[in-house]
This record gives structure tokens, sequence and C-alpha cells, in this order.
């Protein structure tokens, strides 16, 4: 029987589950808040959108390269915090002053830059950390990153909802209301970590973990000084080229926060019993399918693997890509034939959601799993900021596709000559684009298990 998980895993669940909140708390209302408070148009919007968030996960990169090199992840984790405290505090400001318009977008852009260099250093260190609670051997280690990851969806699906209903009013002076409360999120996370972070976070041993490499127990700088052999290239392979595929997963995916908010806005009938629901709460049905299936499905991989039938995890990351196309064909079929004016059942969007959500959890926590059992002692943290980098890739190209995204009035826009007339032939380029993926992947998981296990 395995044993229960130390008590650092619940503290780092509930700082990611705050810091988590902060983030979607934001990203639920920016997209509506550029177009409905600073009038920009949705072109701009949706370029503006995937630059943001492309920034918001390059960063990471550059702040686990400082952490293994010079703060370790305790120190990281609280600047970036900070810095992303301060970074949703400045919206609140530029939310306060959206009709001085001279003064409200610099305030708007010094809090995405913030925003950005604070999730650099914050990101890719909490997500190592879960690993360091644990030895190499641990079976536990993927259950510890499924409990994580329902911290992350918890986060998320709370966010909408609390800083959607402060902030997406039909007023533009209430966006302010909805950053502020995500502000006020990001110093939950930081008050908890600061204040248990030296009584939890600890490994196997007893040693504290995410330190400075000066202050690394002499077993955990060995662990550190250790050479790269053939075997740790050949996964640190594995983790570039199952990356690459995740930026295809994300770009589609990420439209939840752009092209898919707009349809949400337009497109859908919102009414239920002569009550609209707010555009911004589409956003949580992702999380919570995420919060009820992520167990069930757990339990599936363990039944599996006692049949020794249970997929590799390049397999369920290919699943991923694949129930990924699934949903965007539901949502293509929903408005093919559909006139001009007519609003679908919003339904049709929760199955949508319904499907993206099982797609993630394919992916995204045996995503993370993989990179921390792959990667070298001496670059954990970069190397998850690897991983974060191929979804700054995937929102950058997110917000490139919705920029695609047919308006009425004109000029069908085209993408590799894929002539894009209607909401069908949208939402048919994401279930091309991730089918595809998902049929590479699966063709290449064989040798990508090789490479795992030092099999050549």
């Amino acid at each position: 029987m395995l044993k229960a998980h130390p008590r650092g895993l619940y503290l780092l669940f509930a700082t990611e589950m705050w810091e988590r909140f902060s983030y979607y708390g934001n990203r639920a209302l920016l997209t509506l808040f550029m177009l409905s408070a600073l009038s920009f148009d949705k072109h701009f919007t949706a370029a503006l959108y995937g630059q943001y968030t492309g920034l918001v996960f390059l960063t990471p990169l550059i702040g686990g390269y400082i952490a293994d090199r010079f703060w370790g992840n305790r120190r990281s984790i609280m600047v970036g915090g900070i810095l992303m405290a301060a970074g949703q505090f400045s919206l609140f400001a530029a939310g306060s002053v959206y009709q001085q318009l001279n003064l409200a977008i610099p305030l708007f852009y010094l809090g995405l830059g913030l925003i950005i260099l604070g999730n650099g250093l914050f990101k890719p260190n909490i997500s190592t950390m879960v690993g360091q609670l644990y030895s190499a051997q641990d079976q536990r280690k993927d259950a510890a990153y499924t409990i994580f990851y329902m911290g992350i969806n918890l986060g998320s699906f709370m966010a909408p909802l609390i800083c959607g209903t402060l902030g997406d009013t039909g007023n533009p002076a209430d966006f302010r209301w909805g950053f502020f409360a995500a502000g006020t999120g990001m110093l939950l996370s930081l008050l908890i970590f600061g204040l248990l972070q030296n009584r939890y976070l600890r490994d196997p041993e007893g040693h504290a973990i995410g330190m400075a490499p000066a202050q690394r127990s002499q077993t955990q700088t060995a662990n550190h000084q250790e050479p790269l052999t053939r075997a740790d290239y050949d996964r640190m392979l594995v983790i570039g080229v199952i990356s690459f595929f995740v930026i295809f997963f994300w770009a589609a995916f990420e439209q939840a926060g752009v092209s898919l908010t707009f349809f949400a806005n337009e497109s859908l009938d919102r009414e239920i019993m002569g009550w609209t629901v707010p555009t911004s709460w589409f956003q949580s049905l992702n999380p919570v399918f995420v919060l009820l299936f992520a167990p069930l499905l757990a339990q599936l991989w363990v039944k599996l693997a006692k049949h020794d039938r249970e997929p590799a995890s390049p397999t369920k990351m290919a699943y991923g890509l694949l129930l990924l196309a699934a949903g965007f064909l539901v949502i293509a079929q929903a408005v093919d034939q559909v006139g001009p004016g007519v609003k679908i059942s919003l339904f049709w969007l929760v199955a949508m959601y319904w499907l993206h959500s099982m797609g993630e959890l394919c992916l995204s926590p045996i995503g993370l799993s993989l990179v921390n059992k792959l990667a070298p002692a001496k670059f954990a943290s970069l190397l998850m900021g690897v991983w974060f980098l191929s979804t700054a890739a995937a929102n950058w190209f997110a917000g490139v596709l919705a920029g695609f995204y047919p308006e009425a009035g004109k000029a069908a826009p085209s993408f590799l000559g894929w002539q894009i007339h209607s909401l069908n032939d949208f939402f048919m380029l994401f279930v091309i684009m991730s089918f595809t993926a998902g049929a590479l992947l699966l063709l290449t998981t064989g040798q990508l298990q090789k490479r795992m296990h030092g099999v050549n």
C-alpha cells in the first residue's frame, strides 16, 4: 500500500492554486477588457493576447536557469510572485482610469510586463519542487503531479466565476474589480508559501529543498554535479520531441481565451430562464471537468497497468491531441449551415470543453511528470522551462490563428491557402491540425519509448 503524500505537496497545491486563480482570473477578463474598455479591435486583441501569453510561458526558460544556477526555487518563487501581484494591481489601476487611454494603456502594458517576468520565475520552479519531495524511485510521483494539477484547476475554476462576476458586468468600469480580485489571489499564494515553506518543503531525507546552490546538502550537490550520460541525452531528446507536439495542442486549446471567447460572446445563446450567463464563466468549464474526471482517469490508468495494458506516456499524449480534434469537430458541426445572426445552444460549447478537458488530462499532467522523470537533476528547472517554452510558442501561435476568426463584412482570411469563409471553416482548421499532430505522435511512440528507457 502506498504511503501518504508528504505535506509539502499540499503546500505547493495551495500555493499554485491561488497563483493560477490570479492568472486565470486575469485571462478570463483580458480580451473583453481590451475590446470593451480600451477599444482595441479583434485582430489587434488576438495578436496581443497571443504575444502576451506566449511571453508568459517563454520567460520560465530564463527563470529555470536563474533558479538552477543562482537563486534556487524558493527565492525565485517569492520574487516571481511579488512581480505578478504588482502586475495585477497595475491592471486594476488601468481599469480604474480606462476612460483616460493615454494613462490606462501604459498601465495596462506595465501590468502585462510584470506578470510576464513574474511568471517566468514562479512557474517552472514550483512545478520542479513537486518532484523534489520524492525519491527518484518513488511510485507516488505520477499521482503527486495529478494532485498538484488538480490544484491548478481548482484555482482556474474559481477564477472566472469570481473575477468574472466582479468584472464582466457589461460596465467597463467594473473590470478593475476583477483584476483586484486576481491580485488578491496572488497575495494569498505568496502568504501561504512564505509562512510554511521552511516547515514542509523537505526531501525524503529531511533536507530542505528548493535552496540556492550554496545552501544545498552534500547529497543534493552531488546529484547536481553528476556528468551527463548517453541515456541523459536521449531522455532530453524525448523531452524536446514531446514539447514540439505539445505546441499544436496548446495552440488549439488556448483558443478558449480568445476566439472561443469571441464566439461565446457573439454566437452563443447564453440565456437560461431569462438570465444571461456571463461570457467569462465559460472558461470555468474546463477546470471543473478536470476536477471531476481526473480521479476517474487516474483510476483507469491504474487498472490498465495491473493488466499490463497501460498506454505509454507519449501514447496518452497523442490521445490528448485526438480528443482535442474531436472537440473542435463537435463545434464545427454545430455551426455548419447556421445562418447569419442565428445563435447556437450553449450545450454544444459545453460538449466541446468536455472533450478538450479529457484531452488535457491525457496530455498536461502526464507531460509534467514525464519531464520531471527524464530531466537530469542539474537541469531540472531549466528543462521544465523548455517544457513551458513549447507552451510559449503555442500561445503565440494561438494568437496568430485567432486572427483568422471570420467577421461579417470583412474579406475572408486565408491560412496557408485555406479560405476561411465561415465559423465552420475556422474550427475545421483546428480539427485538421490537432488530428494530424496526434497521428504523427502515435507513429513515433515506439522510438520515443526506446530512448526513454535507454534502448537504441
